[in-house]
């Protein structure tokens, strides 16, 4: 028997290399640097690595191969869309989570004790969370460029288990952080054994585990449909799961509530590009010859998660659950691009993940500064008067929320129209449908906050609203900025979207 050495494409692979290198020096720095000198150099670390990753992405951003890992990723134009897309999340999700204010060291346990407020004042962080959030965007990197189901679990479980337990780190809500994060391991077990459970079946239907040779056995029609099914269906809840998608959502409402709004940030938009793209990837390429199989029941569950969303967000009466039923909705818009199964679908799928993410980042961004003496107020009644105590932030908020609504001059409602665009070309009118009246139902309860911040008289109960470091407040208007632009003149970002979002075989 004789060793084979593989080959590598270094090169295409480095925006992956890079960000594990990251984050393997991380693990270093948390056990050999001081801790007063561990925050800076972690925050260091991990903006330097994600902008060199980013860098190199842009480097390849031409390039295309099906060999740069012996056959188990491709690198395309769309690979190189949802990489970059993810870094840029990741960096302004990456200012956030260096706020001192939402991170201290595990001793400050008691909220409002002494070693607590000790913590505060000497900047102290977790600074374990850097090192856990790069392990988890190389993880969303390979995630939505693997080419065969090994690799593709993998990625999926290197993105997991480092959000796994980010979701557990929050100090301010330490019991309900806890319980967000067991919560989310134990749903997520489940939903990775599907995954395994459907991977298995594909490859007894196909005889391997590569898209390229599921695809080849479904357009030879030769295996049993029913197997086939099956397969699809279980590796779909892995996928449905991650995006949040209904019946597969029960985690998001208490994950988002539970987490470090940081972390919660981070998790909503880049594990969304991740997932999606993973998605969109092995439904236009693996399954698209079984698409009359798959269709209809994905049809049916992204209008119903529309629907869900939409009318479930209008009860909710914290602003972080809220925002969470509002992602709910907004994975069952992206449905409607991977249903569409055509380049329209693709692009517009592409352009709505980045403009979601970046909107989504700076709206838990703004969650962050609305505190009073005890930490973040997520209490909606408590919002009253926003707009009066502190009118920027206010506005800010309420762009975002127009953005998530999809009103014109907004990132929103470009991605929208794209994205329902290219589903009506697909001939699916009934998700068309049930997308414009979910978007009304949203902007209902979207516009209800925004009324609630501008036209209510504050309250006298302490909440205020601070500016924790220049870091945050430079998230948030970044985001604020890039949701209105890419609103107000989205060519240039759709005309890159349409020379690359063309996927490879």
């Amino acid at each position: 028997m004789t060793f084979t050495a593989p080959v590598l494409s270094y090169q295409l692979l480095s925006p992956i290399l890079i960000v594990l290198g990251g984050a393997l020096i991380g693990v270093l720095v948390e056990a050999f640097v001081s801790r007063k000198l561990r925050p800076i150099a972690q925050l260091s670390l991990t903006i330097g690595t994600l902008l060199l990753a980013l860098f190199q992405v842009f480097t390849i951003r031409n390039s295309q191969s099906t060999t740069a890992a012996m056959g188990s990723v491709v690198i395309d134009g769309p690979a190189v869309l949802m990489q970059a897309s993810i870094l840029v999340i990741s960096i302004l999700a990456a200012f956030l989570i260096a706020d001192t204010e939402n991170f201290v060291p595990v001793a400050a346990a008691v909220p409002g004790s002494e070693d607590e407020r000790r913590a505060i004042q000497s900047g102290q962080t977790l600074t374990e969370v850097f090192p856990l959030t790069l392990f988890a965007v190389s993880g969303m990197m390979i995630f939505p460029i693997a080419t065969d189901l090994i690799t593709l679990f993998v990625a999926l479980e290197m993105l997991s288990l480092p959000l796994y337990l980010m979701a557990g780190l929050s100090r301010r809500r330490r019991l309900l952080s806890q319980e967000s994060a067991l919560k989310y391991f134990l749903l997520g077990a489940f939903s990775s054994a599907f995954f395994l459970f459907g991977a298995a079946y594909l490859y007894g239907y196909s005889g391997s585990v590569s898209f390229e040779g599921i695809r080849i056995a479904i357009a030879g029609g030769s295996g049993n449909d029913i197997i086939l099914l099956i397969g699809i269906a279980f590796l779909s809840v892995g996928l449905l799961f991650k995006v949040g998608a209904v019946p597969f959502h029960a985690w998001s409402p208490d994950v988002y509530q539970g987490a470090p709004t940081p972390v919660t940030a981070f998790m909503a938009a880049a594990t969304k590009v991740a997932a999606f793209g993973a998605m969109l990837r092995i439904f236009y390429t693996a399954f698209a010859n079984a698409q009359w199989q798959w269709r209809p029941l994905l049809i049916v569950i992204s209008i119903i998660t529309m629907l869900f969303g939409s009318l479930v967000a209008i009860a909710q009466r914290d602003v972080k659950r809220m925002l969470a039923y509002s992602s709910i909705a907004h994975a069952g818009f992206l449905l409607a691009g991977v249903i569409a199964l055509n380049k329209a679908g693709l692009e517009g799928s592409i352009f709505y993940l980045f403009a979601y993410g970046v909107a989504t980042v700076g709206a838990f961004g703004v969650v962050t500064l609305v505190r009073d003496s005890t930490g973040e107020v997520t209490d909606l009644n408590r919002w009253a008067g926003l707009g009066k105590r502190s009118p920027w932030v206010a506005t800010i908020f309420a762009g975002f929320l127009l953005a998530f609504a999809g009103i014109p001059l907004t990132s929103g409602f470009i991605g929208k129209f794209a994205i329902f665009s290219a589903a009506y070309e697909g001939g699916s009118k009934s998700i068309v449908i049930a997308g414009v009246l979910s978007s009304a139902i949203a902007a209902f309860f979207y516009i209800r906050v925004i009324v609630l911040m501008f036209f209510t008289d504050p309250q006298e109960d302490g909440t205020s609203v601070v500016i924790p470091s220049i870091l945050t407040r430079a998230t948030v208007v970044i985001c604020f900025v890039v949701t209105i632009a890419l609103g107000v003149f989205p060519s240039p970002l759709l005309d890159s979207i349409k020379t690359l979002a063309i996927f490879i075989r």
